[in-house]
């Protein structure tokens, strides 16, 4: 019995210890708490999508999805075969009267507009995860190191997920930051890792924001869950309205189809370009990631003149082929008349472009 109690002691200290980590961030407490407190989108102790969201879908269950997902047989083409086309553009070298979209792989992006800077979601690490052995990028995806990330007005994240709130990234840019922009709770995280307190925007859904020379950017729903640890929901999720002097561009961050696309498309739309998550789905979690279908009408309903697909090309997170979400997303656009842009990792996209032509890399 001794033994026994000695073990889970020894267990008891070791989760402890690794969760104390700096990568796992920190708790939301005092004035951040206070304000988590007072939204009316966090009840029952989490915050609350919209919809009622079941992580799994009806007719799935959780111990048949993981078992799938551990031990299942793998589609041969889970990951691609060989490497991930990619171009190395130099982010210092685009001046400020160009106005472009640069992907980076999965969800991160870097946006050049009108004179100001946004990067959005960076993971820059070879591992989407908060340990050097889970989730590695594709050969290839990876090609964008936190050194090549210039000096940037701001930092935009959706949610604290590890692929897409990375903290060896959002660590080492720190100095490179001008403001760095949040949904509720995650600022709690940027404090642990250096962020000072005014370099942080933190807000709720439905919050709108004044940024500099003439920009705002809007919080809006998104259906989707948070967390970093054993906790879920004890941070926001979010969706962007970014409006800037000539342009209105939606960053959509993960979410599942819900009626919030439409009222974002009726209160905010037409948009110029929507930057739709389109990938690491599965019909058994539909509620918080979208499928391709759910994706070109999310389009539809938030009326996007141009549609940029990403949250693929980087990492496995589903079972799907990893060139599928491309596949069929641009199929489906296709059937509906719609632009599906959807440029290599690294390849400039030229944002006052009206007549785009991009290769189908991922055949």
């Amino acid at each position: 019995m001794i033994y026994l109690i000695i073990l889970i002691a020894v267990l008891v200290a070791a989760t402890y210890f690794v969760m104390s980590q700096e990568v796992f961030g920190a708790a939301p407490k005092g004035k951040r708490l206070q304000k988590i407190l007072n939204s009316k989108n966090y009840k029952d102790k989490q915050f609350q999508n919209q919809s009622f969201t079941p992580q799994i879908a009806e007719g799935f269950s959780m111990p048949k999805v993981m078992f799938d997902f551990l031990f299942g047989k793998k589609d041969p083409l889970l990951k691609p075969l060989q490497a991930i086309p990619a171009i190395h553009t130099d982010l210092n070298s685009i001046s400020a009267n160009e106005d472009v979209f640069i992907w980076m792989g999965h969800s991160s992006y870097f946006i050049k507009i009108d004179g100001v800077s946004f990067l959005i979601d960076p993971v820059l690490s070879t591992f989407g995860s908060p340990f050097k052995f889970f989730n590695k990028a594709f050969e290839g995806s990876d090609l964008f190191k936190p050194q090549d990330i210039p000096n940037i007005d701001y930092l935009v994240i959706t949610h604290d997920h590890y692929d897409h709130l990375d903290f060896p990234t959002v660590k080492a840019i720190r100095e490179k930051v001008g403001k760095a922009i949040m949904p509720l709770g995650v600022g709690a995280h940027f404090e642990r890792w250096g962020y000072s307190e005014n370099q942080i925007i933190e807000e709720d859904w439905g919050a709108s924001v004044a940024l500099k020379d003439g920009f705002n950017i809007t919080f809006t729903p998104a259906r989707h869950f948070s967390g970093r640890k054993f906790q879920r929901n004890t941070t926001l999720w979010t969706s962007y309205v970014l409006e800037t002097p000539t342009k209105k561009i939606f960053l959509g961050g993960d979410s599942g189809y819900d009626t919030h696309f439409k009222t974002i498309g009726e209160k905010y739309g037409p948009f110029d370009f929507a930057i739709m998550e389109n990938g690491q789905y599965n019909p058994a979690w539909k509620y918080i990631h979208a499928l391709p279908e759910d994706v070109i009408q999310a389009s539809l309903d938030i009326q996007a003149k141009n549609i940029i697909p990403v949250h693929s090309g980087k990492f496995a997170l589903a079972l799907h082929p990893w060139n599928e979400p491309l596949q069929k997303v641009t199929t489906l656009g296709k059937e509906k008349n719609l632009q599906i842009l959807t440029p290599k990792i690294g390849e400039k996209l030229d944002l006052n472009n009206t007549s785009y032509h991009f290769q189908n890399w991922w055949e």
